[in-house]
């Protein structure tokens, strides 16, 4: 059986990237990048006055002038005027500097008295103060942003300040969910006592939304071998991916392997040394689709999405690989079986600034209620049995 490790180094090789597409910047937010981003020029792009007030020339000053002849004034978004010697243009923040000028006085420095700037008495001025110099942020041609980023509010602003109305991204991909099992009555519907509600689909849709995949459309199967085998055959003929959950055990109804096998689907592996989740399969259509069989106990289902799922998702979207998380253990764990534990946890901090890993304990693998209350889940090496307070651990937020 695998190991946890093997399982995703399989997972991972496993994928193909999506190609990318042209994307508008309205539409660019929360998509995989997949071009440099370069400054279309410097910035900022002139010397930049950083305060109101008025622009004069140090040499001026040096030479002991303390009231200067308001010669103009220049607005941001003005070509820059000539100041003329021993003057002063009155300047509004972001304009540029003026030819001649090399020093801004704050508006609150000074006086203006019958078309005279008069410094405040006592007030120094310092040569090139309150400019921020042309380039001195970046260079026209500096790499901005490199791809494999999903792109973010603050990225926006970058790409729009390199001019670009347009960026390559990847193609979002099509992600189809199915829940199979008989007992499954969605919210909102009548429900008898012997049956119970379906939650994984609901849940695997949002933990996919909240890390940008969002083109999924859900549906739920009942345990009939010739209906799950139309339906999944219509979801892998559609979507890029396929995530079910239920039926990869080993009791009689669990007709899901079996299926996917007929339907060619070449398996990749079946059950991983963890819990939960152990029963967990993977395999790939042949051209490059991919098939996760996530168990149906809900804490299997999500710790299986979140640890396969999504790495497979940014693997193939091109996004670059995150670096590892660390946590501290904020309470002892002590788990028997040789096998990886990914042990459910609530983050909290210390005023040593270290984060730590509170273990929150879940009944079963079936006990979803527990898990609402978590940031991620923390993952225990097979090797050991006991983890005491303060040992380093592996984390994966939600």
């Amino acid at each position: 059986m695998l190991t946890a490790a093997e399982a995703l180094a399989k997972v991972l090789a496993a994928m193909p990237v999506w190609p990318a597409e042209v994307s508008d910047i309205a539409t660019a937010p929360g998509k995989i990048l997949r071009q440099t981003i370069v400054a279309e020029r410097d910035q900022p792009p002139f010397d930049r006055v950083m305060m109101d007030g008025i622009a004069v020339a140090h040499a001026d000053y040096a030479k002991g002038q303390r009231s200067f002849p308001v010669q103009a004034t220049q607005m941001a978004g003005e070509p820059a005027k000539r100041l003329e010697p021993g003057c002063c243009i009155e300047i509004m923040t972001g304009a540029t500097l003026p030819d001649g000028a090399d020093s801004i006085v704050p508006v609150e420095r000074v006086e203006v008295v019958g078309g005279k700037a008069v410094l405040e008495d006592g007030y120094a001025i310092e040569e090139r103060q309150f400019v921020h110099p042309r380039a001195s942020d970046y260079a026209e041609g500096a790499e901005l942003l490199a791809p494999g980023r999903r792109i973010s509010p603050l990225d926006m602003a970058v790409i729009a300040s390199a001019g670009r109305a347009e960026v390559r991204t990847t193609r979002s991909p099509a992600i189809r969910i199915v829940s199979t099992g008989d007992e499954l009555v969605p919210a909102g519907q009548p429900i008898a006592a012997h049956q119970v509600r379906q939650s994984n689909g609901p849940a695997i849709v949002a933990m996919l939304a909240s890390h940008g995949y969002r083109n999924t459309q859900h549906d739920h199967i009942v345990d009939e071998r010739r209906i799950l085998e139309e339906r999944i055959a219509a979801h892998i003929e559609a979507a890029d991916v396929i995530v079910l959950s239920g039926g990869v055990s080993m009791g009689k109804a669990d007709y899901v392997p079996e299926v996917l096998a007929k339907l060619g689907v070449e398996i990749v592996f079946h059950k991983v040394s963890q819990r939960p989740g152990r029963p967990m399969w993977f395999g790939m259509v042949p051209g490059g689709k991919a098939v996760f069989a996530l168990p149906g106990n809900p804490v299997s289902a999500l710790v299986c999405c979140r640890q396969y799922v999504i790495p497979a998702l940014n693997r193939a979207s091109g996004m670059a690989a995150p670096l590892p998380e660390f946590a501290s253990l904020a309470g002892d764990v002590r788990f028997e079986p040789d096998l990886t534990c990914f042990q459910p946890v609530k983050l909290v901090s210390n005023a040593a600034a270290q984060v730590l890993a509170m273990p929150v304990k879940t009944n079963t693998s079936g006990d979803f209620a527990a898990l609402s209350g978590t940031d991620g889940y923390a993952e225990l090496p097979q090797d050991k049995s006991f983890f005491p307070t303060g040992t380093t651990v592996r984390l994966y937020r939600w």
